[in-house]
């Protein structure tokens, strides 16, 4: 008994519909870095072929798109850090970030096959990668004046762009339109959770990722955003029912007791499929679509469930662990993290198909 990830092609366009409507024109640079965030970058990219452009982190992501026939525009947003990957980047027409001066450096002192496009990223507040903003338009002029340079645009990224009522938002795109004013070029600084907080974030570009697979892109109680679809599903199965006496105790470290005599199934994964294995007792999971607790701690290969609601169930009965009808996002507050660890952290083991 494997575990499956369902991926929904039809929640992907629609996820994309939704951004095309809450941006009114705006350009869409769709993120499908770290495999689309879980869910298989070639066959992703193929879904969202309605959008602007594609966004990558790493060089070697991009040049992968390149391989398995992706022909859009793809930006590589850490941008490329030494010459091999600057001419890769050339070789496969893949546009870059600059967010150092090192890599302005390599863009002036390289012979490329072809002239890259450019996004110059300013930091505005998030302090991770960038230019201070008071260096935005000696660097503009470098890149304008650099033969191996096509267009330039300029970026920024939020640091608290989940919670639209951080002061820190409406700052930094102040800092960031001030930085960039009378230079001409297009702007984007808008993640997902930006481009739904409002629409003065938009400018020429958004980067929408974690809402195009379905999930809230704001922190619990800071804001949801309507209509949007779960694209991954993630089950396996039940692969043992057994009853147990009160005061038995389940799992590694005898961690949790039976409160009576009860039903406990075992579910046919664990944290070598990428389940979280900080889970604690009482993470929902759907056995038939009715919630049971997980019980005991988790596994590397399984799960035990409380099936005390669910006495009907059978061995080989299908249990979900996030997705339709359970939120990744409802699972991932459980193990004390966030949906996008959980999607990301998928391992090989699973098995995935796209419908």
């Amino acid at each position: 008994m494997r575990a499956h990830a369902r991926i929904s092609l039809d929640a992907l366009r629609h996820n994309l519909q939704r951004v095309r409507e809450l941006t009114a024109g705006t350009r869409i640079m769709a993120v499908i870095k770290a495999n689309a965030y879980g869910h298989g970058m070639a066959q992703v990219a193929r879904v969202l072929d309605n959008c602007d452009s594609y966004a990558v982190a790493h060089v070697s992501e991009a040049v992968a798109l390149r391989a398995a026939g992706i022909g859009k525009d793809i930006t590589v947003l850490q941008g490329a850090i030494n010459r091999e990957e600057l001419l890769q980047a050339s070789q496969s027409g893949v546009g870059l970030v600059v967010h150092a001066s090192y890599q302005l450096d390599m863009l002036e002192s390289n012979d490329l096959p072809a002239p890259v496009d450019v996004w110059l990223k300013i930091d505005t507040g998030m302090h991770r990668l960038g230019l201070a903003p008071g260096a935005s338009g000696e660097a503009y002029q470098r890149l304008q004046q650099c033969a191996q340079v096509g267009k330039v645009r300029f970026m920024s990224h939020f640091a608290c762009a989940d919670d639209p009522g951080d002061p820190l938002n409406a700052r930094q795109l102040r800092d960031f339109l001030a930085a960039v004013k009378g230079l001409g070029g297009e702007c984007s600084i808008a993640n997902s959770a930006a481009l739904c907080a409002a629409q003065e974030n938009h400018l020429d570009w958004v980067r929408p990722g974690i809402m195009l697979y379905g999930v809230n892109p704001f922190l619990p109680g800071r804001g949801e955003v309507q209509a949007l679809r779960p694209v991954m599903t993630l089950s396996s199965g039940l692969m043992s029912i057994r009853q147990y006496r009160r005061g038995d105790t389940i799992g590694y470290g005898a961690t949790w007791e039976c409160p009576q005599d009860m039903p406990v199934g075992v579910v046919a994964i664990g944290y070598g499929d990428g389940y979280p294995r900080h889970a604690r007792s009482g993470t929902p999971v759907l056995v038939n679509g009715i919630r049971v607790p997980l019980v005991g701690r988790v596994s590397m290969d399984m799960i035990c469930v409380d099936l005390r609601q669910c006495p009907q169930a059978r061995v080989g009965d299908d249990v979900v662990l996030w997705g339709d009808g359970l939120a990744v996002e409802e699972v991932a507050e459980y193990a004390d993290t966030i949906a996008y660890e959980l999607l990301c952290k998928l391992t090989a083991r699973v098995e995935f198909s796209y419908r």
